[in-house]
């Protein structure tokens, strides 16, 4: 006879098996990680080769080699303190969009969009900054990692939904899927997010930038990015929020 509860169990213990926990450079928070570092760095170099092939990459000399003088530097730092050993990567994308991002491994893209915003070269510190402190903290991996988590919580929840009452199965799991989202995953997201800028801060610090163009940095994005939605519904903190919480951090660590 078919046994759910075993079923169950077998999942629950495989699952168990696969978990590994990391701290978080910095913060030394706790983060649970299904991914090991080969496969994400893997992941991160097809991820960005597939961007890449299909992007225009900026023929801005300038541009170009701020990107690349400033990456360097923050790179160089994070191997020193961090013993990261990735193979660094740096391209300007042309795209009007205020928005740049670093693939595990060290594969860096900074949109031209964003120089809008930026008045000088520790203002690009801090951008890039925060990207690559993304990567050392392994946001990447652990949001797969809390994605993964969340699919086997849903599929063991309507499992033993269907068992005790099959007709509200489909209810759970939209609830399920709404409660993740804006309970667990947005909120993560957010949470990462700070974490970053903290971090990158620390990066920018022992770089020799100016920390206080952090702040000037998130008044020229708020200037540029116009009405935000509200907090809870996004993966972002409000940029207000930014700003406050980067004003302490700075005072904390100058």
């Amino acid at each position: 006879m078919f046994n759910k509860n075993l079923v169950v169990t077998l999942i629950l213990l495989v699952f168990m098996s696969g978990c590994a926990t990391t701290k978080a450079p910095i913060t030394g928070r706790t983060q649970i990680m299904l991914i090991s570092p080969a496969q994400e760095t893997s992941m991160g170099e097809k991820s960005y080769k597939d961007v890449l092939s299909k992007s225009k990459l900026s023929k801005d000399k300038k541009q170009i080699d701020m990107v690349n003088r400033v990456g360097k530097k923050i790179a160089k730092v994070a191997e020193k303190l961090y013993q990261v050993n990735y193979n660094w990567e740096f391209n300007v994308i042309q795209s009007k969009q205020l928005n740049a991002w670093c693939m595990p491994g060290g594969k860096v893209a900074v949109y031209t969009g964003i120089f809008k915003a930026i008045e000088n070269e520790d203002q690009l510190a801090v951008v890039m900054s925060h990207e690559i402190a993304h990567a050392l903290a392994r946001h990447g991996a652990e949001r797969m990692s809390m994605a993964q988590i969340s699919s086997i919580g849903q599929a063991l929840g309507s499992m033993a939904m269907n068992s005790y009452s099959p007709k509200y199965t489909k209810v759970f799991n939209v609830a399920y899927g709404l409660g993740s989202q804006y309970g667990v995953m947005m909120p993560y997201g957010r949470q990462q997010e700070t974490e970053a800028d903290t971090i990158g801060l620390y990066l920018m610090r022992d770089a020799n930038y100016d920390l206080s163009e952090a702040v000037k940095l998130w008044k020229n994005m708020k200037k540029l990015s116009g009405p935000s939605q509200p907090e809870f519904l996004s993966t972002h903190p409000s940029t207000d929020r930014r700003i406050e919480d980067i004003q302490k951090t700075i005072t904390l660590i100058k």
